[in-house]
């Protein structure tokens, strides 16, 4: 697999300031395919410093021209599109047309959004006897997540850049490569030189450092709810903004009237996806208790039909993670009807498509994030009990209705403590802000609202 051996910095790739090295393995039979530099809080600075050498120029530069590189970024990810898609195989497992569908065709619609966002954007407005000017906040830290490597550093990376921010991306150390595959990418769209930066690194080390920054001005994490818990504390000393995309334990909430089958096939097929790795999976599926019975027949038949169909997990610690919460599970008193904490093949990270039923909320897998592909069926007695049990967790991310009348799952979405809410198998709409409530996050992703996140205030009065 073919890796750069430096980081991207000020336009080239130059050598990182240490030897160590990350290996990246594959997590479908455990091989190491690539190392990357291990990067240093020494190349983080360099990273930085020249980020805001860069920043006085881009952010002068008219948007009409950070809308042109943005297209031409757009444009050189869709010729690398074959090759991001068996990298991000490769590096995370996904299956192949998975990855080709989600993984490299998502990214390319949302640069392509912010392209025309950077274009149409109103950066100045007036108001009263006022000109209200919207100004990038400055110098972006990027911390991106693995389990959507290209998608998390395109929504962070491409608004920033539109808002006329420069950014330093610390990527994954389990899925680097495909953010070098990006950085090629900003290298032929013609960015200038510093206006992104890519060291590639260890959370603790090189993600630590640029948190910490004094030259950053925006730390954009997506991760685990503890790290991000942990830099929102070190950039609320120095009263530095944060972008907070953390965990989550959607509800699918299936109303009496709902098509029973449907939503629980729809359902089953959300938390299998990415194989589970994805933080608004709908976990917990919520059925009434004269429907749960044949909703748990539905979900097991559905499971079981994944089987091969799925891929593994990104490392082993992610598995036996998994496999640790699914015999917590049934300690506490669930029903396994699919799948378990047995390992269907000899090598790799995999876990079968697990379906647990007889979950009480106060469960463990009813409160906390698994990330696998592990669903959670809860019984409720009425409306009431529903919205208790969806909203009876820290997080509020995402989540899901089903009623016969779109009017009624509506008027239940509207009461549920989450920030988007899928109605009836609505699609996923790239130019909606996504975020969460609650410790799901903080700020919004996507669309004008996620470009919003890197502009600043100022106003003039005449």
């Amino acid at each position: 697999m073919k890796a750069h051996d430096g980081i991207y910095l000020d336009g080239a790739w130059r050598p990182a300031a240490g030897q160590d090295v990350i290996e990246v393995v594959d997590p479908a039979d455990e091989r190491v395919i690539a190392t990357v530099p291990a990067g240093t809080a020494e190349d983080i600075d360099a990273a930085v410093r020249a980020a805001r050498a860069a920043l006085p120029g881009w952010a002068a530069t008219a948007p009409a021209e950070r809308a042109a590189r943005l297209a031409a970024l757009r444009d050189a990810l869709a010729a690398r599109k074959d090759e991001i898609a068996e990298t991000v195989t490769a590096e995370l497992g996904s299956p192949l047309p998975f990855s080709q569908a989600v993984h490299a065709g998502l990214p390319l619609a949302v640069a392509g959004s912010y392209a025309e966002l950077a274009a149409a954007h109103p950066f100045e407005e007036k108001v009263g006897n006022s000109t209200v000017f919207h100004e990038p906040i400055g110098v972006v830290g990027a911390i991106t997540p693995w389990n959507y490597p290209l998608h998390q550093i395109v929504a962070k990376v491409a608004p920033a850049l539109a808002a006329g921010c420069t950014v330093v991306l610390k990527p994954a150390e389990d899925t680097p490569l495909t953010a070098q595959l990006f950085a090629e990418a900003v290298h032929e769209a013609g960015v200038p030189a510093g206006v992104f930066n890519l060291v590639t690194g260890l959370g603790p080390v090189a993600g630590q450092a640029l948190a910490e920054h004094p030259g950053v001005d925006l730390v954009s994490f997506t991760g685990s709810t503890a790290v991000g818990r942990s830099i929102a504390a070190t950039a609320g000393a120095a009263i530095k903004k944060v972008a907070l995309e953390l965990g989550g334990k959607s509800a699918n909430v299936i109303l009496p009237s709902a098509d029973l089958a449907r939503a629980v096939n729809v359902g089953v097929a959300n938390v299998m996806s990415n194989s589970g790795q994805t933080c608004s999976a709908w976990t917990r599926m919520l059925v009434h208790r004269d429907q749960y019975e044949e909703a748990v027949q539905l979900a097991a038949a559905s499971a079981a039909k994944y089987g091969d169909r799925i891929g593994p997990l990104v490392n082993a610690k992610q598995r036996q993670r998994v496999r640790g919460y699914i015999e917590q599970g049934v300690a506490e008193g669930a029903r396994v009807v699919a799948g378990g904490p047995e390992s269907p093949h000899e090598r790799g990270y995999f876990v079968s498509p697990t379906v647990l039923a007889d979950v009480t909320p106060d469960m463990t897998v009813a409160q906390e994030e698994i990330f696998g592909p592990v669903l959670s069926i809860l019984r409720y007695e009425d409306e009431d009990d529903a919205l208790r049990i969806a909203n009876g967790t820290v997080y509020g991310l995402a989540g899901a209705v089903w009623a016969g009348d779109e009017a009624e799952a509506v008027a239940f979405a509207r009461r549920m403590d989450t920030g988007q809410v899928d109605i009836n198998g609505g699609r996923f709409n790239p130019l909606a802000p996504f975020g969460g409530y609650k410790q799901s996050g903080v700020g919004r992703e996507l669309g004008a609202h996620g470009l919003s996140e890197y502009l600043q205030t100022k106003s003039l009065q005449f």
